[in-house]
């Protein structure tokens, strides 16, 4: 069979066993099934769900496939993603992760898909330098993309290798926003007219989305005072600067930083602090520049040499530091709890994204408490 419409192809597997890591999966397949919904009323022809967990999607809507990932077979995403669109002859492929841009709805589906059929030769993207949802066609040009790893360098291969031509898609909440980390879906249990079956996946971390929403008033305050440190962009600062009241305190540290090269080593000017001072002094100190600090602690592990696992991370981001196995993170997130002013951790999803999105909330509920104070 040859599908000559737009087709997407959703990636979900190696979400892990620990505790945080399946709270995590559980809302990535539902944020998929949502996604492949929109997908479909937006005009794809079909959702092919590429996955090494077909268990986890018993229930989908009419239109998507579910492709298992072959049994014992080591994973390469740019095997498995060129052995996919060969197989189902797709002329018009897309492809994301689980729980990329979770708020993308059918109308910005639906620009995905008149883009493709413009014309041939492009590619679509949401982000050219670190993509989580790329569409091309024509599909065979996936054969000449060369060697890539990982989704986010697709965009890069597609131009440089293939000779495709990029449309990147407006830089707006929907189209930046990622479900990576608990943090994340703690902002995201925070979105308004959240269909059911997300808000459910969200309960396990409502503890969390209490500590996220005492930054909403800062974010509207003329007078606050926010800080925010990690891989940040120019284009989350501009948006900061333009929608949100606060004053802003940037510290943009090691972009690229998943990409960089084997032999680069990472340097942070907050990582120097740190080893200056210890763990309870740099909260102190950081507590001394702001009214709240948003923290993207991949890259203070990065700086210490530290790289914990995947559930550390989440369990630090839950801040339950009694659950984190490596001494360096535990101590870092034991003294984050334990920060004179509210903290929030989280990785490069949280201070793009992810900020973006908890603005408009804090907005529309201080809009609401303003129209509440006038009646």
């Amino acid at each position: 069979m040859v599908y000559e419409r737009p087709v997407l192809i959703i990636f979900h597997g190696g979400t892990g066993s620990g505790e945080a890591e399946r709270i995590l999966a559980q809302a990535r397949v539902a944020a998929a099934t949502r996604t492949a919904a929109a997908a479909l009323v937006a005009g794809f022809e079909a959702v092919i769900l590429a996955t090494d967990e077909a268990e986890a999607f018993s229930r989908v809507p009419d239109g998507v496939l579910v492709d298992r990932d072959a049994p014992g077979e080591t994973f390469d995403f740019a095997r498995r993603l060129r052995a996919t669109v060969a197989h189902y002859g797709l002329q018009k492929p897309a492809v994301m992760g689980s729980g990329s841009v979770p708020l993308l709805g059918v109308d910005e589906f639906r620009l995905v898909a008149e883009q493709l059929d413009a014309r041939d030769g492009r590619f679509v993207t949401n982000n050219f330098f670190s993509s989580d949802l790329t569409a091309w066609t024509p599909g065979s040009a996936i054969e000449d993309a060369g060697e890539f790893s990982r989704d986010n360098f697709l965009p890069r291969r597609l131009r440089d290798e293939a000779g495709l031509a990029p449309v990147i898609l407006p830089r707006t909440t929907a189209t930046q926003f990622d479900l990576d980390t608990p943090v994340d879906l703690a902002v995201l249990g925070l979105q308004e007219a959240l269909p059911a079956e997300i808000r459910e996946v969200a309960a396990p971390v409502r503890d969390l989305g209490v500590r996220v929403r005492r930054l909403m008033p800062i974010l509207c305050d003329r007078q606050g005072h926010l800080v925010v440190a990690g891989r940040v962009g120019s284009q989350t600062w501009q948006y900061l600067e333009r929608e949100t009241a606060c004053r802003v305190r940037m510290y943009s540290e090691e972009r690229s930083l998943a990409t960089a090269p084997e032999r680069y080593v990472p340097r942070s000017a907050l990582g120097f602090l740190l080893e200056s001072v210890g763990f309870t002094r740099f909260f102190e100190h950081m507590a001394a520049l702001g009214d709240a600090l948003v923290l993207d602690t991949r890259v203070l592990e990065a700086h210490a040499g530290v790289t914990p696992s995947r559930e550390d991370r989440f369990q630090s981001d839950l801040f339950h530091w009694e659950a984190i196995h490596d001494p360096w993170l535990r101590e870092l997130t034991k003294a984050a709890a334990r920060s004179p002013r509210p903290v929030i951790l989280g990785g490069h999803s949280l201070v793009a994204g992810g900020l973006m999105a908890l603005n408009d909330v804090a907005w529309a509920e201080n809009d609401r408490l303003a129209i509440g104070d006038r009646k």
